[in-house]
């Protein structure tokens, strides 16, 4: 017998990304939120119109990030993860290393996040 998920679930966890308010470029992983400000290069706002759901391929549900672009940088250090958060849960992602210099700008390109319809077992 398949396996079927109505994008009314996978959509729950792509809802939750998309109410994100703010994008952080960072130098290194956070461990938490708390952490964030320690590793924390450059930041953008963000609305639920930078957030685009859709289906994906193969299977299963999307939802993408608008590009940001221009964005200050705070601080000088090599750029290697993007955080998304609403100020109490963070998402974490990598990106390929970048030297950021405070001053200057930084775009951070579309990218998002893939949720598989249900495998057999």
């Amino acid at each position: 017998m398949p396996r079927k998920a109505d994008d009314y679930y996978i959509d729950g966890t792509l809802d939750r990304v998309a109410e994100t308010t703010r994008l952080t470029v960072c130098a290194g992983e956070p461990t938490d939120l708390n952490d964030l400000s320690n590793v924390a290069l450059a930041e953008a706002t963000l609305t639920p119109s930078d957030w685009t759901k859709s289906n994906a391929s193969p299977d299963g549900r999307r939802v993408d990030m608008d590009q940001q672009a221009d964005l200050p940088i705070d601080a000088t250090g090599e750029a290697d993860h993007v955080v998304v958060d609403e100020g109490d849960h963070i998402y974490v992602t990598v990106c390929d290393p970048q030297m950021l210099t405070q001053g200057g700008t930084v775009t951070v390109g579309t990218w998002g996040v893939r949720v598989a319809a249900p495998a057999a077992p």
